[in-house]
């Protein structure tokens, strides 16, 4: 694989639901900052926001960040406002360019070789 599989390429063309006077953080740095907690085991925006604030200065190795990580409130007012649709075909597009990328092989996830189907 020469080129990476890059998780905010697949969310580009989804709309932000904001008035965007009102921005203080992007929405690739909101969806980021959730995928990675979630993945670490979140359960809810307070854990989001929690999750974000320890690891701020590793997420802002790749994320701006320029106002620092979003409250709680925050994470969950721009996801109920996110087109549901829209955000699961971003989101569907992601796993699909790893199965494209890797013709299917295997990816590594935490440090341990596994075969992806899709």
């Amino acid at each position: 694989m020469t080129d990476p599989i890059r998780f905010i390429d697949n969310f580009a063309d989804l709309p932000d639901p904001r008035v965007e006077r009102t921005w203080l953080h992007s929405l690739m740095d909101i969806l980021v900052v959730t995928l990675c907690a979630v993945i670490a085991g979140a359960e809810g925006w307070s854990d989001i926001a929690q999750y974000g604030v320890t690891k701020q200065q590793w997420l802002k190795t790749f994320l701006e960040l320029p106002h620092g990580i979003p409250t709680d409130d925050t994470f969950r007012r721009v996801f109920a406002r996110l087109d549901p649709a829209a955000f699961r075909d971003c989101f569907a597009q992601w796993p699909s360019a790893i199965q494209t990328k890797t013709r299917g092989q295997v990816i590594l996830f935490d440090g341990e070789r596994l075969p992806f189907r899709w």
